[in-house]
């Protein structure tokens, strides 16, 4: 079967793979000029099944108000005409009720769990190296409000599957010495022993290479115009260099999926969350951390990635501009200095940031469209490594007739 993948970030690659793995005919469209250059190029780096908690949640209207004028606060709106944004807003607050936050958790744990053991084979099945560590990820608090809240949330996800520890500040610093480093702020949290991280735009390379491998066909710098179609059926794809057709076509293509498909008349509620990195080299600082760390409170992750320790987070929903704000990238570098102080020492790379594709209910749009050779894998949010192994899989599987290895039951694009 010829399929066409439009899409090469992490979820794209590793789509192809699984698609090329079954002995179809895979050509992956993409404007970039190689693999992995939007979001999955300096992410957080993290494969963090622990990180499912939505966006949508009681509690988070009270924090956005508070944050509301705030250039770099933690989660920034700027306000704009965007007809687009308050479609999405106004489901985002629909499911900011204690019984859809535990569905979605469940959903987005569901794919996430799977997913992190499709990796863990992946990477000894074809001796993948991308700066992995496999040494868990620790959540942090400061406060008892931010630690309740949290501890109500792990006990979704323990009753859900995920082996999530609580853990007082002392077990912390056992596990983390550089976490001493916060002294008494340091109040208490939870340990995933199975969750990773490593260099998700090496990762996606190696995905691939490997996809070349067994037969996929790179088409980059090819800019999408339109998708053509018969009735419900898609014949096939226009870019600036010529058209595409095949039997099948699978859209990965992150925040600009929603454009993509417009022409299709398919309502795709995804919006681009801004996201924004610093990486410090840490080469010879004995003292920096070595377990992944989030930072809740402040929407930040620490990962290490070999000499290299990245500095990720903040959320800005800013339409589709990719400018990076010199302010935000202060508080990122700010914020892990005050946090990690040895880190004033480190040289630091250049401020990134990638439009992270975020429904209003955190779950990825997994699965066929009302098009019968259309299937959607997107709209992961801040969990596209986490979840895109795992999201690949089930695609290949359903695309290819065959039962997918995980439930799809409420991720698909016929739940709005």
């Amino acid at each position: 079967m010829k399929v066409i993948v439009l899409g090469a970030g992490v979820v794209g690659t590793t789509t192809a793979y699984y698609l090329s793995e079954k002995g179809n005919e895979v050509t992956v469209i993409d404007r970039r000029d190689g693999p992995g250059l939007e979001t999955s190029f300096a992410n957080g780096g993290q494969i963090s099944a622990s990180h499912v908690t939505p966006w949508a949640h009681k509690g988070v209207i009270v924090q956005i108000l508070k944050w509301l004028g705030q250039e770099d606060a933690p989660l920034l709106i700027r306000p704009r005409p965007d007809l687009q944004l308050l479609k999405w807003s106004l489901r985002f607050l629909a499911n900011c009720t204690d019984k859809r936050t535990a569905l979605n958790i469940e959903r987005r744990l569901r794919i996430a769990l799977f997913s992190r053991s499709e990796l863990g084979r992946l990477r000894a099945a074809l001796s993948l190296d991308y700066d992995q560590g496999r040494h868990g990820i620790i959540h942090f608090y400061r406060n008892r409000k931010a630690l309740d809240g949290a501890v109500r949330m792990a006990g979704w996800m323990q009753q859900f599957g995920l082996d999530l520890r609580l853990m007082d500040r002392a077990a912390l610093i056992e596990r983390e010495p550089a976490l001493a480093a916060m002294g008494k702020d340091l109040l208490a949290g939870s340990f995933t022993c199975d969750d990773e991280s490593g260099d998700a735009y090496k990762f996606t390379c190696a995905m691939a290479e490997q996809a070349r491998r067994k037969g996929a066909v790179f088409k980059y710098g090819h800019t999408i115009k339109r998708l053509e179609r018969r009735g419900r059926r898609l014949t096939g794809i226009m870019t600036d260099q010529g058209r595409f057709s095949a039997d099948s076509y699978v859209v990965c293509l992150g925040s600009y999926s929603p454009l993509v498909l417009k022409n299709l008349s398919l309502d795709v509620p995804i919006y681009p969350c801004k996201g924004y990195s610093v990486t410090f080299d840490v080469s010879g600082l004995d003292t920096a951390p070595v377990v992944s760390l989030i930072d809740d409170e402040h929407k930040m992750v620490y990962s290490r990635l070999g000499n290299r320790l990245r500095v990720a987070g903040t959320a800005e929903l800013n339409g589709y501009n990719p400018e990076v704000a010199p302010i935000r990238g202060r508080k990122i570098r700010q914020q892990a200095r005050r946090l990690f102080p040895d880190l004033a020492t480190a040289p630091v790379s250049d401020t990134w940031a990638g439009l992270r594709p975020v429904t209003p209910d955190s779950v990825p749009i997994i699965g066929a469209s009302p098009y019968e050779n259309l299937y959607l894998n997107t709209g992961h949010g801040t969990l596209g490594w986490t979840m895109a192994c795992g999201s690949a899989a089930a695609i290949a599987a359903l695309l290819n007739g065959e039962t997918p290895p995980v439930a799809l039951d409420g991720l698909g694009l016929d739940r709005f």
